[in-house]
């Protein structure tokens, strides 16, 4: 199912979601206006605002507050998004060329501040004072998991333990998050607001995982940056992490040389081809489809409608996409 089926029972509220989002971004410096314009150019999935709309329409009804809520996690998405890219030196996002390779690293990481400043003012405007609340401690994680992932790139010793308290921290805490606040805005029953939590929580791992799949299997066209980048910044992905457990020492140690050698294309072929000869693919595979399991499985907290459909089908999405 196409992601368009997926939001049919939103439709409406998604295109009003748009339209406040980018409300919410307009400032009367000239430079940020024509900066946000460009984002709104980059048409992402809009995974993170339809998780907030369909979380709270499968627990309530959607209302202001979860407009809100919606606006204040894709903000700060966009806003780590902005930030990422200067990170990892990046100069391609979507598709296009990034906020830093156009207008450098100093405007970029200001317009990433910009972007969370505004995602917490229409919060506190809001009065939504328990989003806030949830916000902030989904910004720790997610800059301790990126902080946790520089540390252990640095050495490339991470296990799967790391792995999964990385993408955890990373990813799928912004995923709780969204499905958090989304219940939250429609429903004060506590027993929604953690099932759609764990769902969340689920569901971004398993998206985390499919993301490190397509970087060794995927289409650089269809993906939006290139095959074979997590290799080439010296990102030890779940396939990996596999695969050098099945290897012989020497054999482990001859890919590692490869990756601490820099992005040549050989190595880096040399590494997928190593990836597919150890079935890190399928065991990577495998994990995601136990995770979308678990994801599921917290839906049987709620009545059957529309809403939980397209949730269902979401998982089936993230985990079968090819982008």
């Amino acid at each position: 199912m196409s992601l368009s089926n997926i939001s049919k029972p939103i439709k409406n509220q998604l295109s009003e979601f748009s339209d406040v989002f980018s409300a919410s971004m307009k400032s009367k410096v000239g430079l940020v206006d024509l900066v946000t314009k460009y984002i709104l150019k980059q048409k992402g999935k809009k995974i993170r605002p339809l998780l907030v709309l369909l979380s709270s329409k499968i627990s309530g009804e959607i209302n202001e507050r979860t407009y809100r809520g919606a606006v204040l996690v894709e903000l700060l998405h966009t806003a780590t998004l902005v930030h990422d890219d200067v990170v990892d030196n990046a100069d391609k996002r979507r598709g296009f060329p990034s906020i830093n390779a156009i207008w450098k690293n100093k405007i970029a990481v200001l317009m990433g501040d910009y972007l969370l400043s505004r995602g917490l003012m229409i919060a506190v405007e809001g009065n939504d004072f328990d989003f806030l609340k949830i916000m902030t401690g989904t910004v720790k994680r997610m800059s301790e998991g990126e902080l946790l992932q520089i540390q252990k790139t640095r050495k490339l010793d991470i296990n799967e333990e790391t792995y999964f308290k990385i993408i955890a921290d990373k990813t799928a805490s912004l995923f709780e998050t969204c499905c958090e606040i989304g219940a939250r805005s429609s429903s004060e029953n506590p027993g929604f607001h953690i099932a759609m939590r764990k769902y969340g929580e689920n569901l971004g791992i398993a998206f985390q995982i499919k993301d490190d799949i397509l970087d060794y299997e995927g289409s650089a066209k269809l993906f939006g940056k290139p095959i074979g980048g997590d290799i080439k910044e010296k990102k030890i992905t779940l396939p990996l992490i596999h695969s050098l457990a099945q290897a012989s020492k020497d054999e482990a140690a001859n890919i590692k040389n490869l990756i601490k050698g820099g992005g040549k294309k050989d190595s880096v072929n040399q590494v997928i081809n190593f990836v597919h000869e150890k079935n890190g693919i399928a065991y990577a595979e495998k994990i995601a489809k136990d995770y979308a399991g678990r994801a599921k499985k917290c839906l049987e907290t709620f009545p059957e409608n529309a809403s939980k459909a397209s949730l269902s089908a979401l998982i089936d999405f993230v985990i079968e996409r090819k982008q």
